[in-house]
Parts: C-alpha cells; structure tokens; sequence
C-alpha cells in the first residue's frame, strides 16, 4: 500500500476559509486510491513565499522518502512562487522517486498518463519566464543609461599610499586588504599603480637623457 502526504494551504488574505475543508477532501480522496495518509503539513501563509515552514517540512520529509506520494489541493494551493520555481520543485520531488497528484487538477499527476505533457508545458512556462525576467532586467539597465544612472557598483575608496607605507612594513597582501578593506587583488593593482611613475615624468626623465 502507497503512503501518502498531504499539502494544504491557505492566505491570510482567503478571508474566512479552513484548511481543514481542504484537510478532509483530501483525506478523503487518499482513501479512495487506496493511500494510507502519512503526513499532513498545513501552512496559513503566502504560497508566493519560499519560507513556508511545513512546505519545507514537507520537501525535508520528501528528500528522506517518508512518503511515496504528495497530494494537494491544486497547483496555486501548491506553490504561487512561478512557473520555473514550481517546476523545479516538482522536478525535486520526482528525483527523490515521490509522486505527485492535484486533487482538483486530475491532469496535474506525476504518475497519470498525462504527465510528461504537463510537465512539457511547465517546463515551456518557466522558459518564458525565464525570458521574460532577462527582457525586464535588459529594460531596467537601458532605461538606467538613458537616465545617465551609473551601472554596477561604486569603485572602492581608500588610501593608496597607506598600501605602500604597510608593504614596506612588510605586511602580506591579505593584511594589507583587512586593513584596508579591499581585496588582496585590489591591494596588488594599487602598489603596482604606485611603482608605475606618471606620464609626464617619464617624458621628463627621457628630456634629461
């Protein structure tokens, strides 16, 4: 006999609603497929979050096999975090060898004849939303440079002639960057900028030649 979980969820924006309503239909149906309920995890949050404490409870007990099949009320009761992270929560599930099955969606099971269709189309949901978030971030740079915005992150000011004052006193160039909070590489580039005399001296010292 198969064991079972089951996943219920309800918002606190789902004014007046119980997960128990969820709770016993889905007791129910387990009943009727002939699964012995194993795990019932209830969360009454978000599903757009991903720190849903018994969704993660129940990833943890689906990681260790606990069950051998999830039901749950239906994809958005599931998981409302988008197409590529719910996929690749169901892709999760059926590496760890769990099924999967929507109460209210019949088409939406791991183990049912349409499964490789549904999960060709989720997987083809996620691809545009992959899409679709580099379209906004491309579109979110352009309007930046337009606006004469400055991309990426602040150059890092410090004193470039404590770098030669420490590594005459002969500190490593991890000391140095600890000190002054910049990475060893950043330490190396400011002392060989140093040693570097400037351009106008060297035509100079040429002159003199």
């Amino acid at each position: 006999m198969r064991t079972c979980a089951i996943y219920a969820r309800v918002s606190t924006s789902d004014k007046g609603q119980n997960p128990e309503n969820q709770v016993q239909e889905l007791r129910r149906f387990a009943a009727t497929q002939g699964w012995t309920v194993a795990e019932e995890f209830v969360d009454l949050e978000s599903g757009a979050s991903s720190q849903r404490a018994r969704f993660n409870a129940m990833l943890s007990a689906a990681s260790r096999r606990t069950f051998d099949v999830l039901l749950f009320w239906s994809l958005d009761r599931f998981s409302r975090e988008g197409a590529l992270k719910t996929l690749h929560t169901l892709n999760l599930l059926s590496c760890w060898k769990v099924a999967y099955r929507s109460f209210t969606e019949p088409y939406l099971d791991s183990a049912g004849v349409f499964s490789d269709a549904i999960i060709a189309l989720l997987a083809t949901l996620a691809k545009q939303e992959r899409v679709r978030m580099r379209e906004r971030v491309s579109a979110g740079l352009d309007r930046a440079r337009r606006e004469g915005r400055r991309l990426g992150r602040p150059p890092k000011v410090f004193n470039r002639g404590r770098v030669l004052e420490l590594r005459e006193l002969g500190r490593s160039w991890n000391e140095i960057a600890r000190e002054l909070g910049i990475s060893p590489t950043g330490a190396r580039r400011a002392w060989r900028a140093a040693q570097t005399p400037p351009a106008e001296n060297l035509a100079e010292e040429f002159q003199e030649k």
